[in-house]
């Protein structure tokens, strides 16, 4: 009979008061800085008044501009008050029915996360990809390493709709293309997973990147299944067979982890009630690209009629619209 994998919360008392006090600092530092700004603002202020200096009037004005946008950026995080919001994230996105027009949506939407993750300075990577036939990927999974990085992606799980006029179309018609995204976080350190290794079965295969790229001569790829709950998870970017192992199971455990609190804890009732709503025809978000150019976010309703900024990973503005409206 398989043993369902065990969870539990180390003591690590110390570590625990130590890593709360980080997040408190990291907190509050902001919040003291935009006071000794606003202070000194103050004080530039009455200096204006008195000399009626247009240089300095200049100055404050910028100063205002700029406290403006970090107080903004403050309350933003606020938002972010979730269990697991300031963890890592790993996402996965998945191609639906279309065959290579689906495939190449995929390679599209990985393009836009990785170019979100370059303009916020969080570390990607590449974890494991499934090229298509033709063009573009079946599937991708990669990771999203920075402060809140699950708290801002979580906004991204669902179906992402494409319509454009289709590149591998002779007829130039019109096609709709589908895609899943899924985000979940990465397992705290302080969350031990005991699994037991005769509910595992392990394979190698020779890995190979896009387009053919990045092939090793060795079996160095490692695909790890979970026979009780059937997940399958794989690694492929490192040439080294133990380290894919190694980061293959790191991902094995964080949904292992993510499927218990689905079922056992209501703290993360809204990543459940996203996960369900993962159905073809539910799309979240539409981008059109004919006859007229848009990104439309079906749960906000929020409208960029800028696709190409969008897709070059300028999506703040979505993400924020939708963490609003969930506060």
């Amino acid at each position: 009979m398989m043993a369902e994998p065990r969870f539990w919360e180390t003591d690590g008392t110390a570590q625990k008061v130590l890593k709360e006090r980080a997040s408190l600092l990291e907190i509050i530092s902001p919040w003291k800085q935009e006071k000794n700004e606003l202070e000194e603002m103050e004080i530039l202020l009455q200096l204006i008044e008195e000399q009626e200096d247009e240089r300095e009037a200049q100055e404050l004005l910028e100063k205002i501009q700029k406290s403006e946008d970090a107080i903004g950026q403050m309350e933003f995080k606020r938002m972010l008050g979730g269990k697991h919001d300031p963890s890592n994230a790993i996402v996965s996105i998945n191609a639906g029915a279309g065959g290579t027009e689906a495939q190449d949506w995929v390679e599209m939407l990985l393009r836009m996360y990785l170019r979100w993750g370059e303009k916020t300075r969080y570390q990607t990577e590449i974890i494991d990809i499934l090229s298509g036939e033709e063009a573009g990927l079946k599937n991708v999974t990669f990771t999203v390493n920075g402060p809140y990085a699950y708290g801002y992606l979580k906004a991204e799980s669902g179906i992402h709709r494409l319509v454009r006029i289709s590149p591998f179309d002779a007829g130039a018609r019109r096609h709709t293309s589908f895609a899943s995204v899924f985000v979940y976080p990465e397992v705290p350190d302080d969350i031990v997973i005991e699994i037991d290794e005769k509910d595992l079965r392990i394979d190698t295969f020779r890995s190979s990147g896009a387009g053919g790229q990045h092939v090793n001569k060795t079996d160095s790829a490692v695909r790890i299944s979970h026979l009780p709950t059937g997940i399958v998870v794989q690694c492929q970017n490192e040439r080294s067979q133990h380290k894919n192992k190694a980061t293959a199971l790191k991902i094995l455990k964080a949904r292992l982890y993510e499927k218990e609190m689905e079922e056992k804890a209501e703290q993360l009732e809204e990543l459940h009630n996203t996960k369900k709503e993962i159905a073809w025809g539910s799309q979240i978000r539409s981008y059109v690209m004919h006859p007229y150019r848009m990104v439309k976010d079906h749960r906000t309703n929020k409208v960029i009629h800028d696709v190409d900024r969008v897709m070059d990973g300028e999506i703040d503005e979505l993400i924020r619209a939708y963490l609003l409206s969930q506060s």
